[in-house]
């Protein structure tokens, strides 16, 4: 933490309007909001979140770096994965990608589907954040060639007409606003943040709504033993209207989801006592979520087995649930590699890929920490999952 550099001044005066619009939104509540209203707010606030404002977010000047940032191989491996289901769907497929982060994923997998014959007819970037839709245009006209770019489009909201293609996701769920609850005398609360006498942000306990309160027993009822007095942590009740709002109108495709999380009987383990809300600021994991609010990332790992009921209970069939490293591995990451290897200018150009590739799979580094999961409804998916499934663990 002492590594951590300071915010300038006018970080910290972006950061200061922010805080005034949510202590505003406190006292007009009535005195407290839901964590995960706070979370919204301080992510996704226009103009001042931390995912709506002009910050850089990803890579080595960000605050954190993700799969697509770090090597094109990772992309490459998720177009193979997804290319035949596209050929399955013919030449009016649509591939519709949640959350575009800077436009490096988009503009490796247009290129690898290209490669692959199986180029949709149009790429769907659903980005609720002006500023990387920016960023994204931007950096995808000046990369791809004309017959590429012109297949991409940025959406306001779902597809509600009715589509088919895939839809693909990285690391969206973790940054969903999610509640926290907490057990007490064997009730359920839920977790809200106030403020102190002086405006600074605490968090306080209150009773929980009824939806909460139900997820929060639904889950106890299928651990090991119930929720110890004082156990505390997320729970995104709103997980199945958020998937069947995302996949709108569509029919036959494919979903797949790469995020770090766990099965549910890892992710509630008695000895995970606060949950796994967390939060990063330029590289560094921040223990204090509430401070800074529009400066720092806040997230939660992901219930995949939440995920595997949400996507069901929404009429697509579930394919597989993997380690990432799988996922890669099974996806042609070795031919992707010696591909991007024969094109590479000179030998530290190659043996950066080869870095990259290990870091994408090895198990310290981001090769288990992230899953991958996928449904499938009218095409055949299950390839994709082949090199190590792991469902059974959910």
């Amino acid at each position: 933490m002492q590594h951590l550099p300071p915010p300038d001044d006018d970080a910290l005066a972006h950061s200061a309007r922010l805080r005034e619009v949510i202590q505003g939104q406190i006292i007009a509540a009535g005195g407290s909001m839901p964590f995960w209203k706070f979370m919204e707010l301080a992510l996704y606030a226009p103009g001042l979140g931390y995912y709506s404002a002009g910050a850089t977010k990803f890579g080595d000047a960000g605050d954190f770096v993700t799969a697509p940032e770090l090597s094109p191989l990772f992309a490459a491996c998720v177009a193979d994965a997804l290319a035949p289901v596209l050929q399955q769907l013919g030449p009016e497929a649509c591939f519709l990608e949640v959350g575009g982060g800077s436009g490096a994923f988009a503009e490796t997998c247009l290129a690898k589907l290209l490669a692959d014959d199986a180029l949709p007819a149009r790429y769907a970037i659903l980005e609720p954040s002006a500023d990387l839709r920016e960023r994204q245009r931007a950096r995808l006209q000046q990369r791809l060639p004309p017959l590429l770019f012109e297949l991409v489009e940025w959406l306001d909201g779902p597809i509600q007409d009715p589509w088919r293609g895939v839809l693909f996701a990285n690391e969206v769920l973790d940054a969903l606003p999610t509640p926290r609850f907490a057990i007490r005398d064997s009730e359920v609360l839920e977790e809200h943040v106030a403020l102190d006498g002086e405006g600074r942000f605490l968090r306080v306990d209150r009773p929980a709504d009824p939806l909460l309160a139900a997820a929060v027993r639904h889950v106890e009822r299928q651990l090991p033993q119930p929720f110890a007095e004082g156990y505390r942590s997320e729970l995104l009740a709103q997980l199945p209207y958020w998937l069947q709002a995302v996949v709108g109108g569509m029919g036959d495709g494919a979903l797949l989801f790469v995020d770090y999380g766990h099965p549910r009987a890892e992710y509630y383990q008695p000895q995970r006592r606060d949950g796994t809300l967390r939060a990063f600021r330029r590289h560094h994991l921040v223990e204090d979520v509430l401070a800074l609010p529009g400066l720092q990332d806040i997230t939660a790992s992901v219930d995949f087995t939440a995920l595997a009921e949400a996507g069901t209970g929404a009429g697509f069939e579930f394919t597989g649930y993997c380690h990432q490293a799988s996922l890669l591995i099974g996806n042609r990451l070795q031919e992707n590699l010696a591909l991007a290897e024969a094109r590479a200018a000179g030998d530290i150009a190659r043996h950066n890929l080869r870095q990259q590739a290990k870091l994408l799979t090895l198990p310290s580094e981001m090769g288990e920490r992230f899953q991958a999961m996928g449904f499938q409804r009218g095409v055949e998916f299950g390839a994709a999952f082949l090199a190590g499934d792991l469902s059974h663990r959910l």
